[in-house]
């Protein structure tokens, strides 16, 4: 399989699905250079690390992933943000467009799906419209 290596960071509370998702990702050739738990060390990783996407949870403690996506926009406006929430409201979705995410990914979801995504977004073939 010829794959050119995305480097993603991975930010969310839960820490075994920090583990599960990264373990996944590696195996399937993109490459983790960061993780964090908050929407805060989301920024602190992008700015350290310029990885080619962030995959970010929307909510967490403390700072979430609005926190995370507006601040990492303000370093990279072209920033690759792909969201990823269990919150279905209009509300979220709206506020996500509008922070020009690059992708919503919908908890429960399924992981390939998730990989096929992160590949769209990385070639730029899938973008949020406002």
């Amino acid at each position: 399989m010829v794959n050119s290596l995305v480097k993603v960071i991975v930010i969310d509370d839960d820490v075994d699905t920090v583990e599960v998702f990264c373990e996944y990702l590696e195996i399937k050739d993109i490459t983790v250079v960061g993780r964090g738990y908050n929407g805060k060390t989301a920024v602190e990783l992008y700015e350290k690390l310029r990885p080619d996407i962030a995959l970010l949870d929307v909510m967490m403690p403390e700072y979430d992933g609005f926190y995370g996506i507006e601040n990492i926009k303000k370093i990279n406006p072209d920033a690759k943000v792909i969201m990823v929430t269990a919150d279905l409201t209009y509300d979220t979705e709206k506020r996500l467009k509008a922070l020009d995410a690059s992708a919503v990914i919908y908890k429960p979801y399924e992981i390939d799906s998730v990989i096929d995504i992160i590949h769209k977004v990385h070639k730029g073939t899938l973008a949020l419209t406002p």
